[in-house]
């Protein structure tokens, strides 16, 4: 896996202080996209186990509220293998601090129906994450007043409550 940028302080995606990783690789293409660059699997740098550490150094500090994962495409079945190990040692290691990830996946169609039993590592980064922002974005239908997401489509959804319950919860 690659990745376009880490910021160690993000307030734009999720609630709190947040360091945040731009994975690479994509295949939405979305029109209007703000981070396009990254679509190529290869962009940026490739992740590390020192990166890994570099980022849960981030996490350490007591104002970090979580990380946020977007991209590119974090739940693209290339990036699986990655993600799983940051997300899976972050929730080990830093259990109350929260996991958010954007995705231009749909939860329900894509993710529950399609990668859940196709994509071995699916399950468990769901089982790792408290909010997934799903949806791609949608340029018509844009709002800079929306917050937490781009486009007035995605939904920012609860995962393990949803999880838990079968449908889908939404998180205010």
């Amino acid at each position: 896996m690659y990745y376009a940028a880490i910021k160690p302080t993000d307030v734009a995606n999720g609630p709190g202080v947040r360091v945040s990783l731009f994975v690479s690789g994509c295949t939405h293409y979305c029109k209007g996209c703000f981070n396009a660059e990254a679509w190529d699997f290869h962009y940026g740098e490739e992740f590390t186990k020192n990166t890994e550490e570099l980022i849960t150094g981030y996490l350490s500090h007591s104002y970090i509220a979580g990380l946020t994962l977007l991209g590119g495409e974090p739940m693209h079945p290339e990036n699986q293998k990655g993600i799983l190990h940051l997300v899976e040692d972050v929730r080990r290691r830093f259990p109350d601090k929260t996991i958010w990830c954007y995705t231009g996946f749909d939860f329900e169609k894509d993710i529950l129906g399609d990668m859940a039993d196709s994509v071995p590592q699916t399950r468990r980064i769901l089982a790792c994450l408290d909010v997934l922002v799903d949806g791609k974005f949608v340029e018509e239908e844009k709002d800079l007043k929306l917050r937490f997401k781009g486009s007035s489509n995605q939904r920012i959804i609860k995962v393990p409550e949803s999880l838990a319950l079968g449908e889908v919860i939404l998180w205010e």
